[in-house]
């Protein structure tokens, strides 16, 4: 127990009131609101019936029913039915307030071993009652009364379900309590917002049972304190930190103070009055102060037959004292006449005064008997309206249940339908890459099949025609003139005279895929207005054959860059391979030089060239020295040397895959005679 020390006591306290201290004890428990003051009677008539819908035993303990929240005339908030006790001490208030300490849910958890699991509000209630005019009762009158309330709340604080490791009930609590200071907070935010920017949105105070209760203390009827209690460990730092903006914000929070109204009507000190005034049996009388101012009277007795002067004098002293009282008869009576006349103004007074408030009572009566009758009814509306509310909450709770319930499957449907609808492009990509790769592979083997067959049918082709005009030569030369050896410039000429055979042309075989078409002829002088890229990687070989690629206002570089790119519109790469014969390709693999919307550089390639070097020294046969004899049909025999040779040429076009290109022999030297 505390011991009130002095300096605790208050001062400067209304003498002409009564006061009385009540105390009361609640808990917030799953946003319902509980009496722990509340003795529950055991029925031994009625049984009670436990969850598993059996009966109870004596000694099983009966839980108490949840109390509601009720708004009185004056939009107060308050519960309903609750347990009031008045206390006349300190000791008597920390005795009630054990008692209801004793019956608050607590529950072990993974961090505090008496974790609270509601919010709890001690409530103390000091009620004012002043007295009437005399002095001595307390005055009748509901509007002179003043009730002050100051209620200690203990908040339970938020958890982590990782870290308490809450299961069961110990969740669902746990789930309560952040949800009601998440409420809180939010009230916080939303009552900051509209001091600081002016505006007027509606604080949602009905989201929970304890910013309910305390509505009337944020909308300017009381003073709100708050004492934010923090943990130093440093596993405790989030949580710490969350309080600690949670403090912030409602220390920007302002909460107007009430005006406190005063006592009208009543002159103040009248209880000590009343108690200086005594009792009236021991006022002094009238007659007693009126005898004590006449003059007092001469000694009466007399000793002597001859005394003459007692006499007189006593004749004297009561004539005087007549006189006397004959003034005060007359100050009295002119006094009487006057008080007589004041008497009788004050009681005309008194008596309209008294017609007039008998008729503002009977006017306020009337007043008063239709307010009884407007708030009868509209308790009875209140009744009605607080049980449809509960039969919204209700319904309201079944639908956001079952909209939970919808949600989540809903949600369980769209996942299902994204991996569909991924494994769906999954397989339409691979088949679609499996379509290319088979469709790409097709072709160049068509085009490949086709590309031999024309290349061995115009070759059939161009021998036929080779031997047909060898044989025309050998039909139309006259037989009886000896063939004479021309010189080799004279063959040459008679070789650029004859009529040759067309070279065979290849046949392009172009798909309906986007492939651009193959250009026939390649005119290497197309370019000399363009700025080249010449691309030769360090690694080359130079061949030291008479045909070399040459390209004019090329910059040459052995790594590509970008700055070279920037500055040029086309771009040549001079690859070198070692071929099937064991002799060195060179391709020049060409292309255009594209800008990119990244401001960078693109290059599509559109040509490829392929020069090869072929030696023919494992084919050339030597001359013989003596004459061989003609052949039978009369034509001459094969090439017998080098010189009867031209040179090859191989040139391989974008788009193609016809591979090397074709064998273009000159005409061949006859033999000598």
């Amino acid at each position: 127990m505390i011991t009130v020390q002095e300096f605790c006591k208050a001062e400067e306290v209304d003498e002409d009131s009564v006061y009385g201290v009540f105390v009361s004890y609640i808990e917030i428990y799953n946003n319902y609101i509980y009496d722990l003051l509340e003795e529950v009677p055991f029925d031994p008539i009625k049984p009670k019936w436990n969850s598993c819908s059996t009966p109870m035993r004596n000694t099983d303990f009966v839980p108490p029913q949840s109390k509601l929240l009720r708004e009185d005339k004056n939009h107060n908030m308050y519960v309903a039915g609750c347990t009031e006790i008045e206390v006349k001490s300190t000791e008597e208030a920390f005795e009630v307030f054990w008692r209801g300490q004793k019956k608050r849910r607590i529950a072990n958890t993974h961090l505090n071993r008496e974790s609270s699991r509601s919010h709890s509000v001690f409530n103390i209630k000091l009620v004012q009652a002043p007295l009437d005019a005399d002095g001595d009762n307390v005055l009748q009158e509901k509007e002179q009364i003043t009730i002050s309330q100051l209620s200690l709340v203990d908040l339970a604080g938020s958890e982590r379900t990782n870290r308490t490791r809450a299961e069961g009930n110990r969740l669902r609590e746990a789930g309560n309590i952040n949800q009601s200071l998440m409420t809180l907070r939010t009230c916080m935010d939303v009552l900051r917002e509209n001091q600081m920017y002016g505006t007027n949105k509606m604080v949602p105070y009905r989201d929970s049972k304890l910013t309910h209760l305390f509505k009337n203390y944020f909308d300017g009827e009381g003073k709100v304190r708050m004492i934010v209690c923090v943990n130093p460990k440093a596993e405790d730092y989030e949580e710490s930190l969350q309080v600690m903006r949670f403090a912030e914000v409602t220390q920007e929070v302002e909460v107007a103070r009430p005006i406190d109204k005063a006592i009208c009507g009543l002159t103040p000190g009248r209880r000590y009055r009343n108690q200086a005034r005594g009792p009236v049996g021991d006022e002094p009388l009238v007659t007693d102060m009126v005898l004590q101012s006449f003059p007092p009277l001469p000694s009466c007795e007399i000793l002597d037959i001859n005394d003459e002067h007692t006499l007189p004098k006593l004749i004297e002293a009561l004539e005087k004292r007549h006189h006397l009282r004959q003034m005060m008869i007359d100050e009295f009576n002119k006094q009487a006449n006057t008080f007589k006349a004041l008497l009788q103004g004050f009681d005309s007074a008194v008596l309209s005064k008294e017609n007039y408030i008998q008729g503002k009572l009977n006017e306020k009566e009337k007043v008063i008997s239709g307010q009884k009758l407007e708030i009868e009814r509209l308790e009875k509306k209140n009744k009605t309206l607080e049980y449809k509310i509960e039969i919204l909450e209700k319904t309201t709770t079944i639908y956001e249940e079952d909209k939970r319930n919808l949600q989540q499957e809903l949600e369980t449907q769209n996942q299902k339908l994204q991996r569909q609808f991924s494994d769906k492009r999954r397989l339409e990509a691979r088949l679609q890459g499996m379509v290319t790769e088979t469709t790409m592979k097709w072709e160049k083997e068509c085009e490949r099949r086709v590309a031999a067959k024309q290349l061995e049918m115009q070759n059939k082709l161009w021998v036929k025609d080779e031997k047909l005009k060898q044989l025309k030569a050998i039909v139309t030369e006259p037989k009886t003139e000896k063939p004479e050896r021309p010189s080799r410039e004279r063959d040459r000429e008679k070789v650029t005279q004859r009529s040759v055979s067309p070279s065979p042309v290849p046949f392009l075989f172009q798909p309906d895929q986007n492939i651009p078409p193959i250009r026939l002829r390649h005119r290497r002088s197309r370019s000399a207005g363009d700025r080249w890229v010449d691309h030769k990687p360090a690694s080359n070989v130079q061949t030291e054959t008479v045909m070399q690629p040459h390209v004019p206002h090329a910059i040459t570089v052995s790594v590509a860059n970008e700055k070279a790119l920037a500055k040029c519109e086309k771009y040549m790469l001079t690859h070198q391979e070692l071929a099937s014969d064991g002799e060195i390709e060179t391709k020049l693999i060409k292309g255009d030089v594209y800008k990119t919307r990244g401001g960078g550089q693109s290059v599509q390639f559109t040509d490829i060239e392929t020069l090869k070097q072929e030696s023919p020294s494992g084919s050339r046969k030597r001359r013989s020295s003596t004459v061989v004899p003609a052949q039978a049909d009369g034509t001459e025999s094969e090439w017998t040397d080098v010189e009867t040779r031209c040179s090859v040429a191989v040139e391989m076009r974008a788009g193609s895959q016809l591979g090397p290109g074709y064998q273009h022999h000159a005409q061949p030297k006859r033999k000598k005679p």
